[in-house]
């Protein structure tokens, strides 16, 4: 009989697989990194316990193109800095991403909040130009012009926040209790030069970072480099206490609600 592909896979195979994501080489990106100082009220206002926020009001934009072979992927984020007990890190509130393969992982392991969207970075020069854009809003952009290299820092380890949740079946409130993730991230840098420039963030319904106001830009650099990730579950949380912020990671919340017409199958 041929091979039912939708059939179950052997152990042997299982692990080839495991085996050949084990071996990945480093993977390099370019990218832009911007961040501001914004309203203390308003960092706090999207962090969801047990989150605090940082010491300052911060707000991190990412956004990468990463040279995949044969697969040239863009990826950002729009983060806020935040702390879960002695641990300082970041939130983010929306990852937009240009293809499907990068969201499963993220999602559905680590509980990070991907979409589907457009990412820009580009380079004529000294002139460089980013973009993070989802139903045709390009609701960030950075600007700016390259005036120098930067030294280049040792490998450091950061520190990422997730919820990992499903929706009910039932239709309302969650599966079960929501997991607070810490995805630690060691990089390294072979690459990095200061921009002088500005952030410019766009009034989107679907995307609304504009409500984190740039108050003073803190950092603006173009760089190249490669991470890896490992996450973790660092506690249980309320479900109850989550809800409110459930809107954060859907277009239309009420999309968690949908289910298969009457005699569907």
């Amino acid at each position: 009989m041929a091979r039912v592909r939708y059939g179950a896979r052997t152990d042997a195979e299982i692990a080839a697989s495991r085996e050949k994501s084990a071996r990945l080489p480093d993977i390099w990106s370019t990218g832009v990194v911007a961040v501001w100082e914004s309203d203390p009220e308003v960092v706090a206002a999207v962090l969801p316990p047990p989150l605090k926020p940082a010491e300052r009001p911060l707000v991190r934009a990412n956004i990468s193109r990463v040279d995949l072979p044969g697969y040239p992927l863009g990826a950002g984020s729009v983060a806020v800095a935040a702390r879960h007990g002695d641990i300082e890190g970041w939130y983010p509130l929306v990852m937009p991403m240009t293809h499907e393969r990068a969201l499963i992982g993220g999602r559905e392991v680590f509980g990070e909040p991907k979409k589907l969207g457009e990412v820009t970075v580009e380079r004529d020069g000294l002139v460089v130009r980013a973009s993070l854009a989802r139903h045709g809003i390009a609701f960030v952009e950075v600007r700016g012009a390259v005036d120098g290299a930067l030294p280049l820092p040792g490998p450091t380890t950061k520190t990422d926040f997730y919820f990992k949740f499903l929706p009910g079946v039932e239709g309302s409130g969650l599966e079960s209790d929501p997991v607070l993730v810490h995805c630690t991230r060691n990089e390294k840098v072979r690459r990095l030069e200061h921009l002088t420039g500005d952030v410019v963030l766009r009034e989107s319904m679907f995307d609304p970072v504009a409500d984190l106001p740039v108050r003073r830009v803190v950092e603006l650099t173009i760089g190249e480099k490669t991470t890896d990730q490992k996450g973790r579950v660092a506690e249980r949380v309320s479900a109850r206490d989550l809800l409110p912020y459930i809107h954060q990671r859907y277009d239309d919340p009420l999309q968690i609600l949908d289910g298969p017409p009457e005699g569907s199958v």
